[in-house]
């Protein structure tokens, strides 16, 4: 059989297997064998039955001496063999598996896996209950770490091992990504080997380096992805080219209100460097809401249009973008840059001259949403691109803006969620990344406070007091609507208690995403124009509306929220000269949820809290939709694999640009991660 073959061909599988075994993602013989154990039993240390302690997992051999059966009132079959290994007896107890009874025989040997707790009316004596495994006759047991799967209904621990048997006995050779050299210069094992021995473990050195093999190879795979990424940027058209800075950045540079921190000022540099150089930049710039990204990018869209081209910058709601545009526009107003703006609220007469102006190159900075990437809209020489909270963003719709230049752009991705270094080695592994760690100096800390429901008659009263002195406020909530299965606070019933209550003579605001998109704008923008004093709402305000007036900030049920998105929500305060709060309200007493949202009280830095969520929450709750597509991590794990993940990086790069084994890695890519990965290996 070919490891493309469907797995339901294999002896055993039917169509209800077949089935329930594509609930578990199994769908190709490939699929199967790459369904690695979520963890092991160990089975290598018998211990002797008189020094078995209750309350722990133990392995025991020995000989039944003898049978029980019994029958409880309800029905209840309950059946205990006496185990005795010479230097005591116990009794091994099963629940309704009267079945079991013509194995058990009196006189043979057994071996158990399970739990030791006290025997009912034992006196102090042990016995074995929940047993995981045990074995009739055993001879030397050639199995000492019995493999644990994650399973659905109609798919057995039993089976998936001996259907996995079945397939390696089908599969002669898996395609190896590495050559014998690298093998030896990485301590590889051949792929079968270590797939094999992950399913079938002899002894714990040789788990470890099967498992060292393989979480290599996965991260090996991403790298050499990333690469091929990075390679499809060049194409034909020529790399847009700028030289070094010249007076119109100088111009807007000394226009600056302040001075660039050293922070701002290191991003610039590498941006400087990239735009110069013969190659596109790629480059990822991260800081904390209010870092000063958006000085940096203007001074790259000025260094474009310094050297003949066109920017492009894409924001991901229009309010955002009216905001930069507005920005741009007072900053740039001393200098003979002109600025256009690009959303889809335009009139028509407004939308035309945009487009014409974009197409003939007399808008030379067009700042908009996705209307940006629309068919109609064409560009006279785009030199740079910028995406503003790129997450929000896929690399299809920045590669397609890239597109509508004459020449191959330069790319700038920007994100106010900060990434922690393994997730931008493994997630923008094709890309330059710089970090502005420090905020502007003038901005004071907010104060952020975890209080209990009990606390909330007073914290409102206090954002009362607070628009009294003029200041603006947001209450955010997890859920829209009330929900059966889910309990946390939602935003409509919380805006019907506060605007009828204790804020009913204070204009408010309710936003939430089910809203029309042109009512959200209305209400953000009646917001931004201090119309609104009180805006309530979900986390759609997340990323988008900047208002230094806003000075507190309520998030109900903040232990439903991850903390670099209670960071995120945060920033949206903190942004004027005023004293600025942020009150958690949690309605959860658990430990972990508190101990989460008291890191939230002590540490206002967004790359410290990002790494203890990533540590809290594991890479895939904290990446979410920043993943963009890409797989998932079958073994390897960000948090405990950072040395592997290095030298994994190092060999991918060594490998693309030698374009050693190109085929064999391209083959196995398509067999582990098919279309999830096509449009990131495309050729």
């Amino acid at each position: 059989m070919r490891l493309d073959d469907e797995v339901k061909y294999l002896k055993g599988v039917g169509p209800k297997r077949a089935q329930a075994l594509k609930r578990l993602g199994i769908v190709t013989i490939y699929d199967l064998l790459s369904y690695y154990p979520k963890g092991y039993t160990d089975q290598s240390e018998i211990t002797p039955i008189a020094n078995l302690e209750a309350g722990t997992i133990a392995n025991i051999r020995g000989r039944i001496c003898g049978i029980k059966e019994q029958m409880t009132r309800n029905r209840l079959t309950i059946l205990t063999a006496f185990i005795d290994d010479g230097t005591d007896v116990i009794s091994a107890i099963w629940f309704n598996k009267k079945f079991l009874k013509e194995k058990l025989r009196h006189g043979t040997n057994i071996f158990l896996h399970g739990k030791i707790e006290y025997a009912y009316g034992g006196q102090g004596r042990c016995c074995m209950k929940n047993i995981t495994s045990f074995e009739i006759d055993p001879q030397e047991r050639p199995v000492n770490f019995v493999p644990v799967y994650a399973l659905v209904e109609g798919i057995k621990a039993k089976f998936l091992c001996e259907l996995m048997t079945n397939a390696f006995a089908e599969i002669s050779q898996i395609p190896d990504a590495f050559s014998p050299e690298l093998k030896n210069r990485y301590g590889l094992l051949a792929k079968r080997e270590a797939m094999y021995t992950l399913h079938f473990p002899k002894n714990k050195d040789s788990l470890a380096k099967a498992r060292y093999t393989l979480i290599f190879e996965e991260l090996f795979l991403l790298q050499y992805g990333r690469l091929h990424i990075k390679s499809s940027y060049v194409s034909d058209k020529k790399n847009a080219r700028c030289l070094a800075n010249g007076s119109l950045v100088e111009q807007v540079t000394s226009l600056l209100p302040f001075h660039l921190t050293k922070d701002q000022q290191k991003a610039w540099q590498g941006i400087c460097r990239d735009m110069e150089a013969p190659y596109c930049m790629q480059r990822l710039l991260q800081g904390d809401v209010g870092s000063g990204k958006t000085v940096v990018a203007l001074l790259a869209l000025a260094k474009a249009v310094e050297n003949g081209y066109q920017g492009a910058f894409m924001a991901p709601t229009e309010i955002l973008a009216q905001q930069h545009y507005l920005t741009f526009v007072q900053m740039l107003k001393d200098t003979n840059i002109t600025i256009g703006l690009l959303t889809g609220s335009l009139s028509s007469k407004e939308h035309r001259q945009i487009i014409e102006a974009t197409a003939n190159g007399t808008c030379q900075i067009v700042i908009g949403t996705h209307a940006l990437i629309q068919d109609k809209v064409s560009f006279s020489n785009l030199g740079l691109v910028i995406t503003d909270e790129q997450h929000r963003f896929g690399i299809e719709q920045r590669a397609r803006l890239g597109e509508k230049s004459c020449c191959q752009p330069d790319t700038l991705i920007m994100t106010a969620t900060p990434i922690p270094r393994t997730m931008t080695l493994t997630f923008y592994g094709d890309l330059s990344v710089s970090s502005i760690y420090h905020l502007p100096p003038g901005r004071k800390p907010i104060r952020t406070f975890l209080r209990t429901p009990q606390a909330r008659d007073k914290i409102y009263q206090f954002i009362l007091g607070q628009i009294e002195k003029g200041y603006q406020a947001y209450v955010v909530c997890p859920l829209i609507a009330e929900s059966d299965s889910i309990k946390a606070v939602c935003v409509e019933s919380i805006y019907e208690e506060l605007a009828n209550g204790i804020f009913k003579d204070v204009p408010c605001g309710l936003l939430h995403g089910k809203l029309p998109a042109e009512e959200k704008e209305q209400i953000m923008q009646d917001f931004a124009a201090n119309k609104l004093k009180l805006l309530i709402s979900t986390t759609v305000i997340e990323v988008g509306v900047n208002v230094p007036n806003a000075s507190v900030m309520v998030i109900e049920g903040a232990e439903r929220f991850g903390l670099a998105q209670l960071h995120q929500l945060r920033g949206r305060i903190g942004r004027g000269s005023a004293q600025s709060y942020c009150i958690m309200v949690s309605y959860n007493k658990n430990e972990n949820s508190q101990q989460r949202l008291k890191l939230m009280e002590e540490v206002s830095d967004g790359f410290a809290l990002a790494e203890a969520d990533l540590k809290l929450r594991g890479p895939g709750q904290f990446f979410g939709s920043l993943q963009h597509g890409l797989p998932d991590l079958k073994i390897a794990s960000l948090l405990d694999d950072l040395a592997i993940l290095k030298r994994a990086r190092e060999c991918a790069a060594y490998c693309f640009e030698a374009h050693l084994g190109e085929e064999a890695i391209k083959k196995i890519i398509a067999l582990q991660y098919k279309e999830d990965f096509a449009k990131f290996m495309r050729n």
